[in-house]
């Protein structure tokens, strides 16, 4: 799960995170009463809030130096369709802003946290190149970035954190004040059970002071059941609408920018699926795994998640009975198909437990399946129905 940064910053305080000093605006007379009452001083800068990165170079970051200067960036930017990077063509809408004091910056540095699955252990990774993307910097310049494998049986440890503020050439008051960023930050990931906390730019101000500029903390949603506070944070406006209504039925869903619908039972199977279909010409419109169980209710929502796509011109159900036998799950789509009155093509793949008793009942349905005895067919047949 994805939070807005100003949430991310309400949860770094709580456990002793540095952050500037701001809030939450929904008008521009919001905006100007946090910067006049709250924040005081004479610059502010008003963010953008959406799930995606890259919002300066998008026009959602703006530093005001007037009340008046507050009010027309906040009435511009709310409700623009702010395009990034990370947002795609057709951008977010903005509904809300960052209200902040403005900080006296000397450096700005970058700090991530991370799973890191090929050791096993959270990682802590800092870099001198504040404010630049970190893939951009792992790809040209990947010795600037300093990592720590952290035990989890004892978590970050002091001298760690000392290692990686020294390797960023800090000195004095900054050094003692990055060391003690660095086991607060690590402390609020491990205990909100965080995938990822990246501080993109941590600032150094000319005072000495260490502070999260920006803050982007994604969370385990199989975890959630243990943070309800947090689960409180869910923006829906910022998620897609037919993922939230997968979410109601279960199914794991992600919409993608294909037209080959995809029905498939186990993640791991679901992107092989995927592949395969892109190796054979054709574009996959979803990630769908309906999981173990899938029987003629979890068929019928499937399809109507996946039709609810009008980029879909043809679906490709891939299932491998283990768990489930694939006779069932054939005539759960033959029912799901008659229900609904499904009128694009579809190819079915079922193999495994009673894979044979499947396709005679596919065969007798008298509908027009194409029914494939391979994933190489199945996403040959699949991608050339749509050049017919």
């Amino acid at each position: 799960m994805k939070i807005h940064e100003y949430q991310a910053k309400e949860i770094l305080r709580k456990y002793n995170v540095p952050v500037p000093k701001g809030s939450v605006a929904f008008t521009p007379e919001d905006a100007v009463r946090i910067a006049k009452e709250e924040l005081h001083g004479d610059v502010w800068v008003v963010k953008a809030q959406i799930h995606a990165g890259g919002r300066g170079k998008g026009g959602g970051v703006k530093v005001a130096k007037s009340l008046h200067e507050v009010y027309e960036y906040s009435k511009k930017i709310l409700g623009m369709q702010l395009v990034t990077h990370q947002t795609g063509p057709e951008g977010k809408k903005v509904n809300r802003l960052l209200i902040e004091q403005g900080i006296n910056i000397d450096r700005e540095l970058y700090v991530g946290i991370t799973l890191d699955r090929a050791q096993s252990k959270n990682v802590v990774m800092v870099s001198t190149e504040g404010g630049m993307e970190i893939e951009k910097v792992a790809a040209e310049s990947p010795e600037k970035i300093l990592k720590e494998a952290v035990d989890p049986a004892v978590g970050l440890m002091p001298y760690q954190a000392r290692k990686l503020a020294f390797g960023l050439g800090l000195t004095g008051t900054q050094f003692k004040n990055t060391v003690g960023f660095l086991l607060a930050l690590y402390k609020a990931y491990e205990a909100t059970d965080s995938s990822l906390a990246e501080i993109n730019p941590l600032v150094v101000t000319k005072e000495g002071e260490v502070l999260a500029l920006d803050a982007k903390i994604n969370f385990d949603d199989n975890s959630l059941y243990r943070h309800k506070d947090i689960v409180q944070y869910r923006d829906f406006d910022e998620e897609e609408p037919l993922e939230i209504e997968a979410s109601k039925y279960n199914l794991n869903y992600i919409k993608l920018d294909g037209n080959v619908g995809c029905m498939v039972n186990g993640a791991g199977l679901a992107m092989a699926t995927m592949d395969i279909i892109k190796i054979a010409g054709g574009e996959p419109a979803n990630f769908l795994d309906v999981g173990g169980g899938a029987n003629k209710e979890t068929v019928a929502n499937g399809f109507k998640i996946i039709l609810s796509d009008p980029h879909v011109k043809a679906i490709l159900i891939n299932i491998f009975g283990g768990i489930v036998r694939c006779d069932r799950v054939a005539q759960g789509v033959i029912d799901a198909v008659k229900e609904m009155g499904v009128k694009v093509p579809i190819v079915v793949r079922l193999e495994g437990t009673n894979a044979i008793e499947a396709g005679e009942l596919l065969d007798a349905s008298g509908m027009n399946f194409e029914v494939a005895s391979s994933l190489k067919e199945a996403a040959e047949k699949v991608t050339s129905v749509l050049k017919k």
